[in-house]
């Protein structure tokens, strides 16, 4: 890879020309890397739904040409002026959100949000200069959250690059770019359920699973997958849920069916459908005086939270968080070493696979919903 250091590089991208239009494979040049920027060779991307989200536009900005692409896993092939944590040849997952470790979020032990690598969906070039490093004959391509990772190479902010064990397979650990450590450490690092407590899992997507997983790390006894698509309970299972509700099958709020489940509501209860109305009842089923609820899901803009104080009053809390409050550069090294220990189980969530030339039809398979994480093989 020294050969290319400090050279525009050519290779293949997925690139999306329109807002919902099947994404074209065409030739891309990347330019080096500038100051505090890094090139990687990304060999495993994944798709997340939150690509699909943003490539469809129903509701949000549109920002075309643009290179989609945000959970994956590459080799740093070269490094620009400034970049003393990463060099070529290591292995890492590129992360839409960053930790520059200089702000007062980095620096704070509770926060994850850093004031200068947050994600930012409108962006489509580097912070550093404005521009882009992707273009077809002399025309920019976007980027998208700082990763474009549905690209042979890209070229990434050093804070939003997190150095990984070397021997992890990249091809399992890139899931954890997104989606999966989000409701892993919604559970883990925020909800915090004892271990034998109850824990209701309100939507069980990739999202929901993944907080389902962490309860189940904690040692969680009773975890209660709360879905209005049954069909999606016994897969549940293999992640760790006990019992189910779907709330259609119910004529009392699902709120009220929980609370006599489990004497008085549940321990715990994490958040993943981004329904208003699931929110609320994620918050209103657990237990008074010690009861936790964590909203994870992204709530249409319009959305408004209501319930009676007397719920606040009656000592439940009700918390949020971005990205499982996980630390990108410090903490997911560690995510990692919990996959190689053997703690954390990975490969149940990955249900198909396609070579790049494919990637399409990952796009397909999740707006049939019949994959949780389907991996693009790069190389092929």
């Amino acid at each position: 890879m020294a050969s290319t250091a400090g050279k525009v590089i050519k290779c293949k991208a997925a690139v999306a020309w329109e807002a919902g239009k099947p994404l074209v494979i065409e030739e891309v040049e990347v330019a080096p890397p500038q100051a505090m920027e890094v090139r990687i060779k990304i060999l495993f991307t994944s798709l997340c739904h939150t690509d699909v989200y943003f490539w469809e536009a129903k509701g949000q900005n549109p920002v075309f040409p643009r290179i989609f692409g945000h959970e994956a896993g590459g080799i740093v092939e070269s490094v620009g002026e400034g970049v003393t944590e990463l060099a070529p040849g290591d292995h890492v997952l590129p992360v839409f959100t960053g930790e520059c470790k200089e702000c007062s979020h980095c620096k704070s032990a509770e926060s994850n949000m850093c004031d200068l690598l947050r994600i930012n969906t409108d962006r489509g070039v580097m912070i550093g200069d404005g521009q882009s490093r992707f273009s077809i004959n002399g025309k920019p391509i976007f980027h998208f959250v700082g990763t474009s990772t549905f690209s042979e190479y890209t070229v990434i902010h050093e804070g939003c690059v997190a150095k990984i064990n070397p021997a992890a397979p990249l091809d399992k650990v890139c899931v954890l770019s997104c989606g999966i450590s989000t409701g892993l450490g919604a559970t883990i690092n925020v909800a915090k359920p004892p271990k034998g407590s109850t824990v209701a899992i309100f939507g069980l997507g990739a999202v929901g699973l993944a907080a389902a997983e962490g309860a189940r790390l904690a040692g969680a006894s009773r975890i209660i997958g709360v879905d209005l698509n049954s069909d999606r309970f016994e897969p549940a299972r293999k992640f760790g849920c006990t019992e189910f509700v779907n709330p259609k099958e119910h004529t009392k709020p699902v709120q009220q069916v929980l609370a006599e489940m489990t004497n008085g509501g549940v321990d715990r209860s994490v958040e993943c459908t981004g329904n208003i109305n699931a929110m609320i009842q994620a918050f209103e089923c657990v237990h008074d005086g010690w009861g936790v609820a964590v909203l994870v899901g992204v709530p249409n803009k319009d959305a408004e939270f209501k319930t009676h104080p007397m719920n606040f009053l009656n000592e439940r809390t009700l918390k949020g968080t971005f990205f499982g409050n996980y630390k990108p550069r410090t903490d997911l090294p560690s995510v990692v070493e919990k996959y190689m220990s053997g703690e954390l189980e990975l490969d149940k969530f990955i249900t198909h696979s396609v070579p790049f030339s494919e990637i399409n039809t990952a796009f397909d398979l999740m707006l049939k919903g019949e994959s949780l994480r389907c991996i693009i093989r790069m190389d092929e």
